[in-house]
């Protein structure tokens, strides 16, 4: 649906973005997560057709970006980071003015406008002036705006900013059902635990991407996977390192205070044959859990690099 190749922007003399790759799948969450200034929003405003690349191109539901560029804008929603409505208009003619820029007319304007009132939950309140909204609701009628025209690719800037927890949760939830309905949704944020909780693939950012992946595969260093094998009796568990050091799909194994921390690369797969191997051995089990980095550390361990890197030798 997206596939963003060499993309770049630069303001006069500030590289905002530059060499930016990726693609996002059908009914795929593709989440940008960067710190404050790393290029997330200059890179969602090129993929929405606002602004132009100054280098690269991209290919947005099979059109491409400059020559498509007026068919990209009219088949996408985007939510910007401030809802952007006019506070002395109702909910309704908000999403009906902004509908008729969509090119919406008549009878199918007031449709969308009444079911997508009533998709984020605000059926009874859309004859109220949203300048006595509260952030949660106008963010929801933003929501809406961005997706009465029906668009394939959706993008969120910052979607549940300033958000209370119970309206951060309910935003969540709706765009797990827009992945759901085959939408493709590209979200920009700095919130750690969002990423990880909405996202199907994360790309870490700052200018460029840094690394993409699932955020399981993230926060695994070097591709693999530490399991803790927990075990109880009177044979240690150094006794098992041996053994471990003769399977293929193990990479390390060390004992750690009365358990077995073993290196694997696919722990889904190789959890069975490890556990397996191990009670073939006389081991006896009681627990086995995955000790993976979290993705904060992976996500300040990239971003300090980059920074490192583009400050350059110290003189």
């Amino acid at each position: 649906m997206i596939e963003a190749i060499g993309l770049g922007k630069r303001f006069r003399t500030l590289t905002a973005v530059h060499d930016l790759g990726f693609t996002v799948g059908d009914g795929e969450i593709f989440g940008l997560l960067g710190p404050n200034g790393a290029g997330k929003t200059t890179t969602v405003r090129m993929l929405a057709g606002l602004i132009s690349p100054s280098a690269g191109t991209a290919r947005i539901n099979g059109l491409a970006l400059g020559t498509d560029s007026q068919r990209i804008r009219a088949s996408t929603g985007i939510l910007t980071e401030s809802p952007g409505l006019h506070d002395r208009l109702t909910a309704r003619e908000n999403l009906g003015y902004y509908g008729r820029l969509y090119g919406m007319r008549g009878a199918g304007l007031r449709r969308a406008v009444d079911r997508y009132l009533g998709v984020v939950g605000l059926p009874d309140v859309g004859d109220r002036r949203v300048g006595g909204f509260s952030k949660g609701m106008r963010q929801k009628v933003a929501i809406a705006r961005a997706l009465l025209h029906e668009p394939e690719v959706l993008y969120l800037d910052e979607p549940t900013s300033a958000l209370d927890p119970s309206a951060a949760k309910t935003i969540r939830d709706f765009v797990a059902t827009l992945r759901d309905a085959g939408r493709s949704i590209v979200v920009c944020t700095h919130n750690l635990d969002e990423a990880e909780r909405l996202c199907d693939r994360i790309g870490i950012m700052r200018g460029t991407l840094l690394r993409v992946d699932s955020p399981a595969r993230l926060r695994r260093r070097n591709g693999t996977a530490s399991v803790r094998v927990d075990l109880v009796g009177a044979r240690r568990p150094e006794s098992f390192l041996d053994l471990l050091g003769g399977l293929s799909f193990v990479v390390g194994a060390r004992a750690n205070n009365g358990a077995l921390l073993v290196e694997v690369g696919d722990p889904r797969g190789d959890n069975p044959e490890l556990v397996r191997a191990l009670v073939d051995a006389g081991a006896r089990i009681v627990g086995l859990s995955e000790e993976a980095v979290t993705l904060e550390q992976v996500y300040l361990d990239l971003v300090g690099e980059a920074a490192t890197r583009d400050a350059g030798p110290v003189a």
